[in-house]
């Protein structure tokens, strides 16, 4: 090799060894601190499109997990609502039968209906405060739930009017049993409302029923997903971790190649000595 001051042959080999090196070294830091091995487009394009549409699919699938959670939470509400009139029935309806009962005084007549009303009253009170996150599925809202992250599939519950004199709860919002006659009204009235309430209480538990289903396949499904953008994107930090040890070794090997490439030219000088 001819001997120059002017260019200095092995101290750039050297450098670019070096520079190769450092770009190599961070890297490998950079992986090791984000954990991803494809953080950017930079890094591989064609995965990091594939990883960036699975996580807009990830986004959705918890976006539908919410509206399932939403519209779950409405129909338990719903339940404990046909539940809770239901059993108010079953008590309207031991009221009306004891009303019935022709050797019945006035007296205990009317104390009876005066526990009725107030067992009819508590009907309305909780068909109108059934509601959760503005959903009251026994009075007017029907429960929808989006079932897919395109939002294209939902499943609809529809609602349960358990109103007083409605077509499930027939018994009206005056209906008294003050008289024999009209405890046997009222009382023929209870008894095809309970069966109402209880188909009702059908409806709601296969909904729920269904809604459960669908939310533990969308939890399957988005780990499933999850699990796949780490395998394309994560880092494996055992491997970078030897890489990086490797990298720093060549970095320091590279440093003193370099200082003495350039201390070459210098050895010109012994050729005037």
């Amino acid at each position: 090799m001819a001997f120059s001051v002017n260019t200095n042959e092995g101290a750039l080999v050297a450098l670019r060894s070096l520079t190769s090196t450092t770009n190599k070294l961070g890297t490998v830091q950079n992986r090791i601190n984000t954990g991803l091995k494809v953080a950017s487009a930079k890094d591989n394009a064609a995965v990091f499109n594939i990883a960036q549409k699975l996580r807009s699919n990830l986004a959705g699938l918890s976006a539908v997990q919410s509206s399932i959670d939403r519209a779950q939470g409405s129909i338990d509400v719903a339940i404990a609502a046909g539940e809770a009139v239901s059993d108010l029935l079953l008590q309207m309806k031991e009221k009306a039968v004891a009303a019935k009962d022709s050797g019945l005084d006035a007296t205990s007549r009317g104390a009876l209906n005066d526990e009725f009303n107030e067992l009819r009253k508590q009907v309305t009170t909780i068909v109108d405060n059934a509601s959760f996150n503005g959903v009251n599925a026994v009075k007017t809202d029907a429960v929808v739930a989006v079932l897919n992250d395109d939002a294209s599939k939902t499943l609809t519950v529809a609602v349960q009017n358990l109103s007083l004199g409605g077509s499930i709860v027939t018994l009206a919002a005056t209906e008294s049993i003050n008289t024999q006659d009209l405890a046997s009204v009222a009382l023929a009235k209870i008894e095809a409302s309970i069966t109402n309430v209880g188909k009702s209480l059908a409806k709601f538990g296969a909904g729920s029923n269904r809604l459960s289903i669908q939310k533990s396949f969308v939890t399957k499904l988005s780990d499933t997903i999850e699990v796949g953008i780490g395998n394309l994107v994560d880092a494996d930090l055992a491997k970078e971790s030897a890489n990086l040890q490797a990298l720093q070794v060549k970095q320091q090997l590279g440093l003193q190649a370099l200082s003495i490439a350039n201390q070459a030219p210098g050895a010109v000088l012994a050729l005037f000595g």
